[in-house]
């Protein structure tokens, strides 16, 4: 192969230029960038070089890419311990796994905004991706560089595989990115990295119930559920640890079970022979309603796994992907405390079977400290909030029995509250105003969900206690404004609140500052979108378009939970602003005085956005900030603006940062004359996020 000799350096960046049998293109890198880039088009490798840590003389990292036919195309990992030490090995010849398992949508319900789906009961296909390089682009920034390699495919989807590195980490995040011309389909992926056979010296992993583990590298492959969705795999030079983004990775379900979401051993895939590591997506989830992932046609699915590598052993690589969510928990942060909402835990109703089964009002000893109680804690959250009662005959239950469960979750709830754990009594009434919705009152409240016509909407009975009766929405509304309480739309736009709130815009209850505005929930996912949520962001900015003074709080809607569940990856958490925990005894109307007044932010945990501003410095443009912390290398930034008819956006790029940061964030509105309200909201490169509420401009 005839090379033709242009090699040159600059600065921190070292070209070559070659004839190539795959055709490379360099013409998208930055001279001044952290991060070297070789070419070496007589055998097609392309080495990408870049600072392992933050230290001037730290170590470094490499990745050497093959981009001939058949070959593996990650050939050489290698980790230098200081910029002047030599270059060891600590993997060699990995190929990527990535297995697409394509199902049918059923549109006819509602479309893509779907939950209500049981994909899995459908015939699907799975198909190995299969890479043929045909051409190739790599890009860079300062701290960050991406190769993307044209010619992958798996059955009717197309595109590319992309590797992006990330300065001051050995941190990569490699991602097929493939589209599809056909209708109604829904997906899952497999994705992991694929060793020759006899290379590997043995797996590590966390088991949710029992711990750390390893296994020996001829370990026929198979299923593991493991703690912060890792898995690690070591040879005799280092390791390499896989995970997927946190959040964005798993598909909404209503349990949150570990239903082993990685993969490690033997021959996974006859298309992959090998030893390796990954992470998988079980098509059954948990045998309810199954919706996987939307694949529109046209729109580019990007399938991503993260890995890091270097020469330490497997669990102390576990340990460092682990600070990218701070273990799994939501981290301290002072001024504000950590609430979570919408938990069918159901302790209640499970704790009254249990008396009757028993013949007995004893506390059965293993419901001291419930499972769903140890997990909130080890999670960091301060304040939970349930929606209990979520059965379907709870509307029409009689009074007495009504009332006999009210008081158990009032009694449990102040048992399991303390001086730096509070248990909120909440439900999902689902009756009366149209849609599914949430309660929120700030002391223990007596209503029952019916009005009998005999019955009075309020009565005081001969123990001395208030009771209501609720029959319809201006009952309702009249409860709220007696007791203080707050409501609000639980999964809006989705599931049994597909018309709502837009359906009772208009009304009383609505336009009522109790009526808090919806919830946001991760829901549906379509991994082509860059941030998640967008169903009620968008209605975030349409409501105070409509003038309604309205707010998003970060909801989770999962039922049954224990100490091993996977919680975080289906968590988001609200930041209150709030010095201290209220006590259960006296009652927690601080906690929605800050709902109410939006002086919260909303976060699925790696993303910090608190003490949000907005400004207006003299006659310049309006200006939002917040000051942000963060674990993974961000993205972007979006100021979004409204003047009560439409949404104007302003987006920020933040490819400078790296891992483990922290920032003041000062956006300028865009130029419009007449904007009403501004928010601010955050994504890292895993599609993890923060958004803060609207704020009013004066």
């Amino acid at each position: 192969m005839k090379t033709i000799p242009r090699l040159f350096a600059t600065g921190c960046l070292t070209l070559s230029f070659a004839v190539a049998a795959v055709p490379v293109d360099l013409g998208g890198l930055t001279p001044t960038s952290e991060i070297r880039v070789t070419h070496n088009a007589a055998s097609d490798l392309i080495t990408l070089d870049w600072p392992a840590s933050t230290s001037p003389d730290g170590a470094r990292a490499s990745v050497t890419l093959n981009l001939g036919k058949d070959k593996p195309l990650l050939e050489r990992l290698a980790w230098q311990v200081s910029a002047t030490a030599p270059r060891t090995t600590v993997a060699e010849n990995l190929t990527p796994l990535t297995i697409l398992t394509v199902g049918t949508r059923d549109l006819t319900r509602n479309g893509w905004m779907v939950f209500f789906d049981k994909v899995h009961t459908r015939p699907s296909q799975r198909f190995p991706a299969q890479l043929n390089p045909t051409a190739a682009r790599v890009t860079s920034t300062a701290t960050r560089a991406r190769i993307a390699i044209d010619g992958l495919s798996a059955g009717s989807f197309s595109g590319r595989y992309e590797i992006t590195i990330f300065s001051g980490s050995p941190l990569v995040m490699a991602e097929a990115v493939l589209s599809t011309k056909e209708e109604s389909r829904a997906i899952l992926y497999d994705a992991g990295l694929v060793a020759p056979i006899n290379r590997v010296t043995r797996y590590v992993w966390i088991d949710p119930r029992t711990g750390a583990q390893t296994a020996l590298t001829d370990t026929p492959a198979s299923v593991r559920a493991a703690r912060h969705r890792t898995v690690a795999m070591e040879f005799p030079g280092g390791n390499v640890t896989i995970f997927p983004p946190p959040h964005r990775y798993l598909y909404p379900l209503d349990f949150a079970d570990n239903f082993g979401f990685n993969w490690l051993g033997r021959h996974y895939d006859a298309a992959f022979p090998g030893d390796g590591i990954g992470v998988r997506q079980p098509p059954a989830g948990d045998n309810r309603y199954v919706p996987w992932v939307n694949a529109p046609p046209g729109t580019e699915q990007r399938l991503p796994i993260f890995f890091r590598f270097g020469p330490s052993d497997g669990p102390s690589e576990i340990a460092a992907v682990m600070t990218y969510t701070r273990g799994d928990r939501f981290a301290p942060l002072p001024g504000y405390k950590t609430f979570t909402s919408h938990y069918h835990v159901e302790h209640t109703l499970d704790l009254l079977a249990r008396q009757k089964a028993a013949g007995t009002t004893a506390l059965p000893e293993d419901l001291r400290e419930p499972g769903f109680v140890r997990a909130f804690r080890a999670a960091g959250i301060d304040i939970v909030h349930l929606a209990e009662f979520h059965v379907g005959g709870t509307p029409r239950l009689g009074t007495e029995e009504r009332l006999r469960q009210l008081r158990l979750m009032h009694a449990e709830c102040a048992r399991l509250s303390g001086e730096k754990f509070l248990l909120l009594p909440g439900e999902e009434p689902n009756v009366h105003l149209g849609g599914h919705w949430i309660s929120f009152f700030p002391k223990p409240v007596l209503w029952v969900l019916h009005r009998p016509a005999d019955k009075p909407f309020v009565e005081t009975n001969a123990a001395g206690e208030t009771i209501y009766h609720v029959g319809n929405p201006a009952d309702v509304l009249a409860l709220m404004q007696r007791e203080r309480g707050l409501m609000w739309t639980a999964h809006a736009r989705i599931k049994a609140s597909i018309p709502f709130p837009d359906g009772y815009r208009d009304t009383e209850f609505f336009k009522s500052p109790h009526f808090l505005g919806a919830a946001w929930k991760a829901m549906p996912a379509d991994y082509s979108r860059d941030t998640l949520g967008w169903r009620v962001l968008d209605l975030l900015d349409d409501m105070n378009n409509w003038g309604a003074d309205k707010r998003a709080l970060g909801e989770v809607d999962v039922f049954k939970i224990e100490p091993h569940s996977e919680l975080y990856g289906h968590m988001n958490v609200n930041y209150l602003k709030l010095d201290r925990l209220p006590r259960f005894g006296d009652g927690w109307q601080p906690v929605l005085d800050v709902l109410r007044s939006g002086e919260f932010f909303v976060t699925t945990g790696e993303i910090l956005a608190s003490d949000a501003r907005l400004s207006r410095p003299g006659s310049g443009p309006a200006n939002l900030s917040a000051q942000l912390a963060w674990t993974l290398p961000l993205a972007f930034a979006e100021v979004i603006a409204g003047d009560g008819t439409r949404t104007v956006r302003r987006r920020v790029d933040l490819s400078d940062t790296t891992a483990f940061g922290a920032r003041t964030l000062s956006v300028d509105l865009p130029a419009e004359p007449v904007l009403r309200w501004a928010r601010l909201a955050v994504w890292d490169v895993a599609g993890n996020g923060a958004f803060t509420q609207p704020i009013a401009l004066k």
